[in-house]
């Protein structure tokens, strides 16, 4: 029996070679190519966080090796990002363009600098309608760490076309 996890990281075992698409993934009874390509696509968008689908929108334009390559020289930095929502819950997301260039869940690896501030900032940032300077000086965007790679996160979160 093969030692490689699904991942989704359950903690069933694969019964089969991951090569092989005629056999199954052992809690679902999907293909396992067909497993790895529908839960490595998983939309890293929170309901309860509406602008969190600027982030799928990031994780999109990174797709091809030209684009990757060209944010990680632009932006060399872990970017970390804490959202808050109007009920007072706090998520966070990360983007990589460090390393890899890419965009998941939760803070990553050692981030170069982390940015707070609430979903609905976050939201007008994206979309053109509020400017990281003026949040950061009006004290609705808090910035941990490297405070000069913030400034390069602009052009980065304006591939984001919500």
């Amino acid at each position: 029996m093969p030692s490689n996890r699904c991942v989704s990281r359950s903690s069933n075992l694969l019964r089969s070679n991951p090569e092989s698409s005629a056999r199954h993934c052992c809690h679902q009874s999907l293909p396992y190519s067909q497993h790895t390509q529908t839960t490595s696509t998983m939309s890293l968008k929170n309901d309860k966080f509406p602008s969190s689908a600027a982030f799928d929108a990031i994780n999109d334009a990174l797709k091809s090796d030209a684009d990757k390559k060209d944010a990680i020289k632009k932006g060399n930095a872990v970017f970390a990002f804490n959202l808050k929502n109007a009920a007072g819950e706090t998520e966070s997301w990360h983007i990589d363009l460090k390393n890899k260039g890419e965009v998941g869940k939760g803070l990553g690896q050692k981030p170069t600098v982390t940015l707070s501030l609430s979903d609905a900032d976050f939201g007008n940032l994206v979309t053109g309608k509020a400017n990281a300077q003026r949040l950061f000086m009006s004290g609705k965007l808090k910035i941990k760490g490297d405070v000069m790679k913030a400034t390069k996160m602009e052009p980065i979160l304006a591939k984001a076309k919500l």
